[in-house]
């Protein structure tokens, strides 16, 4: 039992959890099936690799700020406004991110864009890429306050390390000159660096006008769609379509 508690603490100094927890069990088992040494060091290397990386996922899902439904394998394909079984299984092999491309998903309110891109962050991060998903209103909120505001300074740090950004709700409202001049010098900075999704229910011709700045917005949208697959997404609202009601149905 002395022998236990000298590994357990041992286990505790060197950051193995795992083996600090269930050590007893783990011996408990080793003597009904009776591995070598070698077997039984493997496995309880195992164990802590496995318990580093369920947190880490759990840790990147957790600052990734994901919206609330984004497991693509509960995605309907029935839907009137659904994205194609083939297209959108071969957008979640996430080669294209390897490849530095962009994604925009461009349709009205009510479409899927925000649940596409979610899941599409959502799969990434369980294949060990850096992903995060921001609204537009919390990116330049973030944009206007990281020079005094160090979390807003540490996500920034974040994203420049990312290997894909989801920016839901691009254009969606007006931006005074200094956020525009901001988002673009974020843009610029990501540029063959890291992917991105932008969901957008403007087309670029209106980008323009959110910006008033014609110039600018023309800069942004060469940085986003030069290597970029751009997606439409037409038909009913889902959201209409499966809106509930708080009256009892007659």
């Amino acid at each position: 039992m002395e022998k236990i508690n000298i590994i357990q603490q041992n286990a505790a100094y060197l950051r193995l959890p795992y083996l600090h927890k269930h050590l007893q069990e783990m011996i408990h088992q080793a003597h009904i099936d009776n591995p070598g040494y070698m077997e039984f060091a493997s496995i309880l290397l195992e164990k802590e690799v496995e318990l580093r990386q369920r947190n880490e996922y759990e840790r990147r899902i957790k600052i990734a700020n994901l919206p609330r439904f984004n497991d693509l394998d509960s995605y309907n394909y029935k839907a009137p406004n659904s994205m194609p079984r083939a297209q959108l299984m071969q957008l979640r092999e996430l080669l294209w991110i390897d490849q530095v491309y962009n994604l925009v998903l461009m349709g009205p309110s009510g479409r899927g864009k925000t649940y596409i891109a979610g899941g599409l962050v959502n799969d990434a991060i369980q294949k060990g890429y850096r992903a995060y998903f921001t609204t537009m209103s919390d990116l330049v909120r973030m944009l206007n306050i990281m020079e005094v505001t160090k979390s807003a300074n540490g996500l920034h740090k974040r994203y420049m390390k990312a290997h894909l950004i989801a920016i839901d709700d691009m254009m969606m409202f007006p931006m005074k000159k200094h956020e525009a001049v901001a988002l673009f010098n974020f843009i610029n900075c990501l540029h063959e660096q890291c992917s991105l999704i932008i969901t957008t229910n403007k087309s670029p011709t209106e980008w323009a006008q959110v910006l008033d700045d014609e110039v600018l917005a023309t800069a942004l949208l060469d940085r986003i769609l030069f290597h970029c697959e751009v997606v439409k997404l037409e038909g009913p609202s889902y959201r209409m379509d499966n809106r509930k009601t708080i009256f009892n149905a007659e």
